[in-house]
């Protein structure tokens, strides 16, 4: 639809090139995102309610998973017209948007919105934007087509499953950002998977031996890193999302 041709470099960089859905997905992500947490904060400070379907508390997330799934399915089972892609692909964004701000509650299966467990949202949203701007704005730089005329396809496949690998461990290492970064821009996974895991991560906790050099000296570098960025990293959180004012919830 070109719809914002009036944006010098839109019409060539975005949509001749076929991103423009993929741009939409971005953008209807970022406004809902924004929209939902400024109700969300609005609510708190007023005392406003939340929508209630007979005796339950129905979370922003329901709706925002019923419109990704009606969303997508439609884009693929219809093969629409481009009016019709664009307004799927905001559809999709938007019910992304909802099910991630509260991807916390998704993964401890309690309502953890409020509390310092519930930041792991905001996590989740700040790496789904990189992704989705990154596949915006960049080639893939292993594609079938332009790796195939460079190196063949043999080739192509082989370093494509490599960098499959090395983004899996960055994500296994606690580097979620790094990994999404690296889905686009292998020098990042390759980055990624050479550092130290976080102390808290899947790999330190399964590769690491308990008391061993690799996880003390992760222990010591995160904390260092703690140290110096926590303040800081809670005040940007503090500022996206609110400050949580629930604690910490322990499940026994």
């Amino acid at each position: 639809m070109n719809l914002f041709d009036f944006v010098p470099g839109y019409g060539t960089h975005i949509y001749d090139s076929g991103r423009e859905p993929g741009f939409l997905v971005l953008l209807a992500f970022i406004l809902t995102l924004a929209g939902t947490r400024f109700y969300t904060r609005m609510a708190r400070v007023r005392g406003w309610g939340s929508a209630i379907v007979g005796d339950v508390h129905v979370h922003h997330l329901v709706p925002g998973v019923v419109l990704s799934l009606v969303a997508g399915g439609l884009a693929l089972a219809l093969e629409p017209r481009e009016f019709w892609v664009a307004i799927l692909a905001a559809a999709f964004g938007a019910g992304a948007a909802l099910v991630l701000d509260e991807f916390a509650m998704l993964l401890h299966l309690d309502d953890v919105y409020w509390t310092t467990e519930g930041r792991l949202s905001i996590d989740a949203c700040m790496a789904a934007i990189a992704f989705l701007g990154l596949a915006v704005l960049a080639t893939f730089p292993l594609s079938s087509e332009s790796a195939g005329e460079r190196l063949g396809r043999s080739i192509a496949d082989a370093l494509l499953l490599l960098n499959v690998c090395l983004v899996a461990v960055t994500v296994l290492k606690g580097k979620l950002k790094l990994g999404l970064f690296g889905i686009v821009f292998p020098p990042f996974s390759l980055a990624g998977s050479l550092r130290l895991a976080k102390p808290t991560s899947v790999w330190a906790r399964f590769v690491y031996p308990d008391n061993g050099r690799r996880l003390r000296r992760c222990q010591e570098r995160y904390g260092a890193r703690e140290l110096r960025w926590g303040d800081r990293r809670q005040r940007f959180y503090d500022l996206i999302g609110g400050a949580p004012h629930l604690g910490t919830k322990r499940k026994i």
